[in-house]
């Protein structure tokens, strides 16, 4: 019924733009230029807009209202890391680094980065160079946008590799993240695979006669997202959580609800346990700050059958790793690996991995038994802590998550069939007087039903109980 209801609601969208096509340009030509020019514009941008509702994301060109704050954006952010890069990071940061405030002034407008070298100092630890950041900030490509179905007013752009989001935030959620900064930090340092979303960088750019407008920039969760094919946002509720699904065939990216995962599961296997304990830490540092409100973000794609095996070893599963994000790609393919940087496997028992975990770094290498290379099922059948290699150990506690070819530890954990993106978003709701007036409302409103304003234990508690109940 939904879907007829969807076909019959485009039917009559299109026969209306076509009625008003025929009346705009009859009447058009009795304006004057100016008024005619601006009329053609705001057409433009009315069809842009409900591209956007049949497509969820869209290229941002100079004919989007858009195009010229992200083209201040792109131009303000080369500029920001530039001024990172040629200016070497403190050995330790001080309390001055979280207060700064750099402006740097453009044709046009202004951009004010805040504690650049915290920011920069976390891009590093994340094994992310600066040329690197900057390059997909400021590439050749046009900026993405991103129209959810969430009920934030935030815009949504993406870099046009789709690596970073930036989001547009008020003064006050950016004041929140700048004022947790230290302890946010030192949250990641003692737990370098933490599932809460990387933020990058926080700016605000000021042009003349316009209200100033906060950005943050932060690590796509969904990265590299060539074949996931499924999206969820969990809160671990009912109320107001179902979303129609896109119609079957469709290329509409809609990202749906805890409603609509009910009857699946996460399935890891072995790495289950490894995903319910660090949900409870993640979730217990947004309780100690006092927030809820904030979503697990899950995707999946499916493995190919030959990344199911898994009798490989470490360094051939960092090949079937890389090739995986490769749309059409497959191990079996023949000819050397589409992504840079990717290993031949005959040279995979020379493979040495160099990965960065919080603030220190750590060397990967194969490792030979008697008969050859230690496979990664030995690893997965849990070998004693004493047999085991050192660093083979270091990799385990990875838990398959980096995709080695990118030095930044990725939101990725494979489960036997599918491969999983996971990561907790939005930690800027704070429970404070409106809320709880909010939760009061609600309790009158949903008696007896599970909604998203409760309190941050009660959200942390709910939320890793969803968890337990939805992963085997």
């Amino acid at each position: 019924m939904r879907l007829r209801e969807y076909i019959d609601s485009l039917d009559y969208i299109v026969l209306k733009k076509l009625r008003c096509q025929a009346t705009m340009s009859q009447t058009e030509t009795e304006m004057p230029a100016h008024r005619r020019s601006r009329t053609v514009k705001r057409r433009l941008w009315g069809g842009l807009r409900q591209q956007w509702k049949l497509l969820g994301l869209f290229e941002i060109d100079q004919q989007h209202e858009f195009f010229g704050l992200t083209q201040m954006m792109k131009e303000g952010l080369a500029a920001a890391v530039q001024n990172t890069i040629d200016n070497p990071l403190p050995d330790e940061l001080s309390e001055d680094d979280f207060r700064m405030e750099v402006t740097q002034v453009h044709e046009g407008f202004q951009m004010q980065t805040f504690a650049g070298p915290v920011f920069a100092s976390l891009r590093r630890s994340l094994g992310m160079t600066e040329k690197e950041y900057q390059r997909s900030l400021s590439s050749d490509g046009c900026y993405l946008q991103f129209i959810s179905n969430s009920k934030s007013k935030a815009d949504f752009f993406l870099t046009n590799d789709k690596r970073f989001f930036l989001k547009t935030q008020n003064k006050r959620e950016v004041k929140f993240l700048l004022s947790n900064l230290k302890i946010y930090l030192e949250h990641l340092e003692s737990y370098p695979h933490s599932l809460l979303v990387k933020f990058l960088g926080v700016h605000r750019i000021k042009i003349p006669r316009q209200r100033k407008k906060y950005f943050i920039v932060m690590q796509s969760v969904f990265y590299p997202d060539e074949r996931i094919d499924a999206r969820y946002d969990i809160k671990g509720c009912q109320v107001s959580r179902w979303t129609d699904p896109a119609p079957e065939g469709s290329h509409v990216i809609v990202v749906l609800k805890d409603m609509n995962f009910e009857g699946k599961y996460i399935t890891l296997d072995q790495q289950r346990s490894w995903l319910v304990h660090q949900v409870e830490i993640d979730t217990a540092f947004l309780q100690r700050i006092n927030v809820l409100d904030y979503s697990l973000l899950l995707a999946h794609q499916p493995l190919h059958n030959d990344e199911r095996d898994q009798s490989h070893s470490f360094a051939t599963l960092i090949m079937r790793t890389k090739k995986s994000v490769n749309q059409g790609s497959s191990p079996t393919h023949e000819g050397v690996p589409c992504v840079p940087g990717a290993v031949l496997e005959e040279d995979s028992a020379l493979l040495v991995s160099e990965m960065n975990c919080g603030s220190e770094s750590f060397r990967v290498t194969e490792t030979h038994s008697g008969d050859g290379l230690i496979p990664l099922q030995e690893l997965q059948a849990g070998a004693s802590e004493a047999s085991m290699d050192p660093e083979l150990r270091e990799f385990q506690a990875q838990n398959r998550r980096l995709l080695p070819n990118f030095k930044n530890p990725l939101h990725v954990i494979d489960g036997p069939d599918l491969r999983y993106f996971v990561g907790i978003i939005d930690i800027f709701t704070v429970y404070g007087f409106k809320k709880k007036l909010e939760n009061l409302w609600k309790r009158l409103r949903y008696p007896g039903q599970a909604f998203s304003t409760v309190s941050p234990p009660a959200y942390s508690r709910r939320l890793c109980q969803w968890v337990k109940d939805h992963t085997k």
